[in-house]
């Protein structure tokens, strides 16, 4: 049976409608994920939830443990990836409020942990389809149906954080075509990549980043005070995604590995074919 992770961002730390709750402490060879998983069942799959940046928001997004994250919900047997997100709009026509579901990304981040790889051994994925196609349907599909305007596609610019935008620098993303920014999906993407983990974002539009000029600038209230209002729908566009969610998946996102590890097997060393066994056993014995 397929089983569900879902990655929660600000402003939505927990799902109500979980039933048979239970903490689950997941130990990685990367160190700690971000909390606790929270395992539970909905509509009928196994579903693990883990606040991105631990109870309480304790995390900043350059703190997050990606690796640890990732590597725990691979642990856990998870296949499939939902990841709330909190973004600012780029563009006029993604207006606070609005949810949109992105087909790629742009990176700006500074050094972020976000290979299993190294070590001794090499792989390349292929990422120029950042997210899970299928996934991302499926989530444009479930989200329509909210009482928000819903947009498919569009391009998620990464930023490093924790500061918002200069205007020079919102403008200069705005110049590039860039439609939203946030501080924390690149790395989960990537890392669901390698991990063969299907993975999409459904990115809830808080403000106008810091380039409209009759906006006040992004304040962190305005933020969460949106984020609230958006946390219902994520709750709702979750449940009815893990109700139409396939057994089997018919994406390309399950065999990511398999011409991706160019490494020579036998140089491989014992210690880092240990510790990413779980990630390569597929490919490498």
């Amino acid at each position: 049976m397929s089983k569900v992770g879902i990655i929660g961002g600000s402003g939505l730390y927990h799902i109500d409608s979980l039933s048979n709750v239970k903490e689950i402490d997941v130990k990685t060879p990367f160190g700690d994920p971000s909390d606790k998983y929270i395992a539970g069942n909905l509509e009928g799959k196994e579903v693990y939830f883990l606040p991105r940046h631990g109870k309480g928001h304790r995390l900043m997004p350059s703190e997050l443990n990606f690796r640890a994250n990732i590597y725990g919900f691979k642990k856990l047997g998870v296949d499939t990836i939902i990841s709330i997100s909190a973004v600012g709009s780029l563009k006029e026509e993604l207006k606070p409020r609005d949810i949109v579901i992105p087909d790629q990304f742009f990176d700006r981040t500074q050094g972020r942990k976000d290979t299993f790889f190294g070590e001794g051994i090499v792989a390349h994925i292929s990422f120029g389809n950042p997210f899970c196609r299928h996934l991302s349907e499926l989530a444009y599909q479930t989200a329509s149906k909210c009482d928000t305007d819903v947009h498919q596609g569009g391009t998620y610019i990464n930023m490093e954080g924790p500061a918002f935008s200069t205007q020079a620098e919102s403008n200069v993303y705005r110049s590039w075509g860039m439609d939203i920014i946030g501080m924390t999906n690149l790395a989960e993407a990537k890392l669901s990549r390698e991990a063969e983990i299907c993975y999409t974002t459904i990115a809830m539009v808080t403000d106008y980043d810091c380039w409209r000029e009759e906006e006040e600038e992004v304040s962190v209230e305005a933020i969460i005070a949106n984020l609230n209002y958006n946390a219902e729908n994520a709750k709702k566009i979750i449940k009815e995604m893990v109700q139409k969610l396939p057994e089997a998946r018919d994406c390309d996102c399950h065999n990511a590995l398999k011409c991706a590890i160019i490494t020579q097997p036998d140089l491989i060393p014992p210690k880092t074919k240990d510790k990413l066994n779980l990630i390569i056993n597929k490919y490498i014995k």
